[in-house]
């Protein structure tokens, strides 16, 4: 899917340019050494050299810089941060390295680490224009404007075709309402590259702030009937649509954005402010519960902007007295097994079917049971789960099927995803962060239950432009919220197994098992679940819990006498 470029990544362009020619063929050296040289050549000579131990000192430093970056770009932020830091150790002063360091520190949520890398940067190569650039990205995203402003114009100033500082000066300029400043740094990154998405796509923002909607409409209609499916772009229509008044046509385009993207948290932010004003208050809270809630440790600015929008009215149209039935339990469960795109799963709809038996024993209020759910069907279940949590003490999912994560984000696989390239699972597939919204209605418990961690069938179809874990490498690390239990039925780097010919695997017979056990505070209870599951499976699979429930009180699945 083709969308404006970020205020960062962009900025790795600045390690290559593609318009030299190229050093004579198989000469990896020459190849691994031009700056200048296409990066994906340049990757591959370097990645030969390092291979082969065929370099050491400053060139050593070179190739794993260039590999570092290529980490960076596939979004694998540890190995970068290990792989450029390896290179630092070896030539201290290559800037180049610091900047890219610096990017994979800022991407992975680590700001100070990052601006320590782009100020030691800058101190070594005071007119390195990338470096001021990515500064002022942190800069933005903190809210200094003024040091935002004064950083992109030194960029400009040390580089000054780099389109992306243009741009960036723009969008800055525009939130400071210099309006007249930010449409000749518009223009003068239309000098540069007339076509670049961004300058449309951005300027649109600014003509709707000065109240000059035809043009920007303009702006972002014609760049969508170039982009149909660019989900930036259709949010910026929306939100300029909003500023106009235009509920209606906001609304639309909020829901063509979501119709592309189901997961997209400016759309949902965006869509329950419509609500709000128009009195739908269990919509509203239901689009901000969708955006409201992150796994990662970085959003881009707009986004963060949105969560941030959306965080504030969930909290204002959440009631403060109890209004959920005490001691009301309701949960939603998963199996997904017959994938239509690779072969099929015989396990999870028979252990979906075993755990809704067992919570609807232990006397859960609502158990809805599914299986082989389709994207727009998730999404929908996910809905009206949510809608339930929101009169319960206690909201549970459980998931069994496919899962994966891709690019630092965990998703659920549905049934008809296709999934030819990772970057689809955005589109394709459910991010985590929706299933946690689910249940975070409840005033509670609120627990989410992943077996989904079985071998994988998209992986040796799939295009790879991505940091990409599939589920025989486990989900990634995460950090929920105050009062939310995500646990995973193998911890992050193994394998959850089917089991050896059983109906249901070791991890939903452990779970069954120990859930109707009266008196086991539901703390202790998977800590005996991953007990079991290690013995059963001869200690290869351990089921592993993230997050916490509420601290001053203990929750039983069966209370007993």
């Amino acid at each position: 899917m083709l969308r404006v470029v970020s205020l960062t990544l962009a900025a790795l362009a600045a390690f290559v340019s593609t318009a030299a020619a190229d050093p004579q063929a198989g000469d990896d050296l020459a190849i691994c050494r031009d700056r200048q040289a296409e990066l994906p050549a340049r990757a591959t000579a370097c990645d030969n050299l390092l291979s082969a131990d065929r370099v050491a000192g400053k060139d050593k430093a070179i190739a794993l810089s260039v590999r570092g970056n290529t980490l960076l770009n596939k979004r694998d932020y540890v190995r970068a941060i290990e792989v450029l830091s390896s290179a630092l150790d070896l030539d201290p002063d290559y800037v180049v390295t610091l900047n890219l360091r610096g990017l994979a520190y800022e991407r992975s949520g680590k700001e100070d680490l990052a601006m320590a890398d782009y100020n030691l940067a800058l101190q070594k190569r005071p007119a390195y224009g990338v470096p001021y650039n990515n500064r002022g990205v942190i800069h933005l995203r903190r809210g200094a404007l003024q040091s935002a402003l004064d950083d992109f114009s030194l960029s400009i100033k040390y580089t000054p075709k780099f389109l992306l500082a243009w741009t960036n000066r723009a969008r800055v300029r525009t939130l400071m309402k210099d309006f007249d400043g930010a449409l000749a740094d518009f223009a003068e990154a239309g000098k540069i590259d007339p076509a670049a998405p961004q300058i449309a796509g951005h300027r649109c923002i600014t003509y709707g702030m000065m109240g000059k909607y035809a043009q920007a409409l303009a702006d972002c209609s014609g760049l969508i009937e170039k982009q149909p499916k660019n989900v930036f772009v259709i949010n910026n229509r929306a939100d300029v649509n909003m500023m106009k008044g235009d509920l209606d046509a906001a609304l639309n385009d909020y829901n063509a954005a979501l119709q592309i993207n189901p997961n997209n948290v400016r759309a949902h932010s965006g869509r329950g402010q419509i609500y709000e004003r128009r009195k739908d208050l269990a919509q509203a809270r239901a689009d901000y519960r969708a955006a409201a809630y992150s796994l990662t440790r970085l959003d881009e600015i707009d986004v963060a902007r949105a969560r941030a929008v959306a965080q504030e009215r969930l909290a204002a149209l959440t009631p403060q007295t109890p209004g959920a039935a005490p001691g009301r339990r309701v949960a939603l469960v998963i199996g997904n097994g017959a994938y239509k795109n690779v072969h099929a799963l015989p396990n999870p709809p028979r252990d979906s079917k075993l755990i809704a038996g067992v919570l609807r024993d232990v006397g859960f209020q609502t158990v809805i049971s599914v299986s082989d759910l389709t994207r727009d069907k998730f999404f929908e279940a996910l809905q009206t789960f949510a809608n339930e949590a929101e009169k319960a003490d206690w909201a549970v999912v459980y998931y069994a099927g496919h899962g994966f994560e891709i690019g630092g984000v965990n998703y659920l696989v549905p049934v008809d995803a296709k999934l030819a390239a990772d970057k689809d699972a955005e589109t394709q597939a459910v991010a985590l962060e929706q299933v946690i919204a689910a249940v975070g209605a409840a005033r509670k418990m609120r627990l989410v239950v992943l077996d989904a961690c079985r071998d994988n069938p998209f992986a040796p179809t799939m295009q790879r432009t991505l940091a990409l874990k599939l589920v025989d490498k486990g989900f990634s690390n995460i950090e929920p919220g105050a009062g939310f239990m995500v646990v995973y039925a193998a911890k992050h780097g193994e394998t959850a197994m089917d089991g050896d010919g059983a109906a249901n695997s070791p991890f939903a017979t452990a779970l069954a098992r120990e859930i109707k056990q009266p008196r086991v505070e539901i703390r202790k209870l998977f800590d005996i679940v991953r007990d079991d599951v290690w013995a059963a499976t001869k200690h290869e699979q351990q089921p592993f819990t993230y997050g916490s429930p509420p601290g001053r009180e203990d929750f039983y699945f069966v209370v007993g006498k």
